[in-house]
């Protein structure tokens, strides 16, 4: 391979159990890291290298009520590594014998290709959240599958760059979905939707894209593989896209377009800290001083105000990427991490988000 496209690989997992696994991905992930606390897997999967991968290494499904362990690059030793102890998972109020598992490995992944490559969304594909999803509603139907392309084509460069590949030639998408009315899914204003896609870029299958990758959304699986899947044979073959004109509906994004991925600072937390003490005294100023005119008050609530919608403007400005791994919208609209912490993890393991999740 050459310096631009270096050799990424990837595998799958597939953990064959006694019992159907009706549990959520937080949950295996948070049995893995109590029952092999000293496996390489675990910085993958609690969080430690947050700062160090954009884009998760390691990503734990569950499709057809199976666990699925899926490695890209630096996270397939590790998974491989994993696998090979897997004898049984102790969730509390049930275990699970593991009997067996399916292991598949690809080389040269994230790569272009000379052709169209078609997936599938085998989960939700969460593609706007509560910036983008504004933007999305006002939009006409006509102008609203354009917007969902280059969505897609932006993600897709961010992967390519998030694992070192220098994209040279523009990346193309096109995207068929089952409704151009995204559905609500979890809690977080997100929206989603079902359906497919064309692009001429190389994709693992299994791996997560959009938002909420590590609850399991936006799982794709490529359809030119469906003879080899282990995935429902049947949906996949059902495909609406076999007839499309690959010329027509399909939008070409620049990797030029879209920003480097940037690694989250530890030091601006600080700075914002910092500045937020000062505002919190600026405040408690503002309410001591007396005002001898009323309308001098209002002209400084005002100018207050004022500053403060300019700054939230300067701030979508800038490009940011959630603590969860998401890959947000890409126009420089920050996405609220929720995911991150012990609390959200003991909220997102309940019964109802385990609902949630497969209600679509």
């Amino acid at each position: 391979m050459s310096d631009s496209f270096p050799d990424i690989k990837s595998v799958v997992v597939r953990v064959i159990t006694n019992k159907p696994v009706r549990k959520t991905p937080y949950q295996v992930k948070g049995v893995f890291i109590r029952q092999y606390p000293d496996e390489d897997i675990i910085p993958m999967l609690d969080g430690s290298y947050r700062d160090r991968y954009l884009y998760p290494r390691v990503q734990v499904k569950i499709l057809n009520e199976q666990i699925y362990l899926i490695g890209i690059n630096e996270g397939v030793d590790s998974v491989m590594s994993l696998n090979e102890k897997l004898q049984s998972l102790d969730f509390g109020n049930i275990t699970f014998d593991v009997e067996d598992s399916d292991l598949e490995s690809a080389d040269n992944q994230f790569i272009p290709s000379k052709k169209l490559v078609h997936y599938r969304f085998i989960t939700p594909w969460v593609a706007l959240n509560h910036l983008t999803g504004g933007k999305y509603k006002f939009l006409t139907n006509q102008d609203k599958p354009s917007f969902l392309n280059k969505l897609l084509g932006q993600n897709i460069i961010f992967l390519a760059k998030e694992v070192g590949i220098d994209l040279k030639d523009d990346i193309l998408t096109k995207v068929r979905v089952t409704s151009l009315f995204p559905k609500p899914v979890d809690d977080n204003k997100w929206s989603a939707f079902m359906g497919e896609f064309k692009t001429n870029f190389i994709l693992p299958n299994y791996i997560g894209i959009g938002n909420g990758i590590t609850r399991g959304y936006g799982t794709i699986y490529g359809v030119s593989n469906a003879k080899d899947i282990t995935y429902d044979k049947n949906k996949l073959n059902e495909s609406k896209m076999e007839d499309f004109d690959e010329n027509e509906g399909v939008d070409s994004i620049s990797a030029s377009d879209v920003p480097q991925p940037k690694r989250k600072r530890f030091a601006n937390s600080k700075k914002k800290k910092f500045v937020s003490k000062n505002k919190n005294k600026d405040s408690r100023k503002r309410k001591k001083k007396k005002f001898s005119n009323k309308n001098q008050g209002k002209q400084k609530k005002h100018d207050y105000a004022s500053n403060r919608k300019k700054q939230k403007q300067r701030h979508r400005h800038r490009h940011i990427i959630s603590e969860d791994y998401d890959i947000e919208d890409l126009g420089g609209n920050a996405i609220k991490n929720n995911d991150s912490g012990q609390n959200d993890d003991q909220r997102f393991n309940t019964e109802k988000h385990h609902k949630q999740q497969h209600k679509f």
